[in-house]
């Protein structure tokens, strides 16, 4: 094989919210290339999403968003069945949110990875995957989609 390789190694970080941290996001930027960052329904909130992305940005990271159903008890990990229009609007709403954050970081979002239950749907049914993707291009067409 020639040519060089491009591997990209990533982590979900920002996963707390309020008072509650969980996990060791500034040993994680350390080795990631980008960052997965909650987007507030799952874990994160204002605080978490713009103090990720600023850590993010210090290291050259780039920051993704990484939307997830309204289940902070459950951590975005139990299926919650929707609807797709409704998985669309959830998704945009916080694809928006963490560009807010990221601006206010002075960086931008990338990239969209679904989190938990969300991404575990999507994989296995088509109108899930679809409203996801529906969600990114509506927002930003420039965002890359990771699955």
């Amino acid at each position: 094989m020639s040519g060089q390789r491009n591997i990209d190694l990533n982590a979900d970080l920002g996963e707390g919210f309020g008072a509650w941290r969980m996990g060791d996001d500034a040993a994680l930027l350390a080795i990631v290339t980008s960052a997965n960052v909650a987007c507030g329904f799952h874990a994160g909130d204002p605080d978490i999403m713009v103090e990720t992305a600023m850590a993010a940005k210090a290291r050259g990271v780039a920051v993704g968003a990484h939307p997830g159903f309204f289940d902070l008890r459950g951590f975005g990990r139990t299926p919650i069945r929707e609807t797709p229009r409704r998985i669309e609007r959830d998704v945009a709403y916080q694809i928006g949110a963490l560009q807010a954050c990221a601006a206010l970081a002075g960086t931008r979002v990338t990239y969209v990875k679904a989190h938990g239950a969300l991404a575990n749907l999507a994989n296995a049914e088509d109108a899930i995957a679809e409203a996801i993707a529906r969600a990114v291009a509506g927002v930003d067409r420039g965002l890359a989609l990771v699955v």
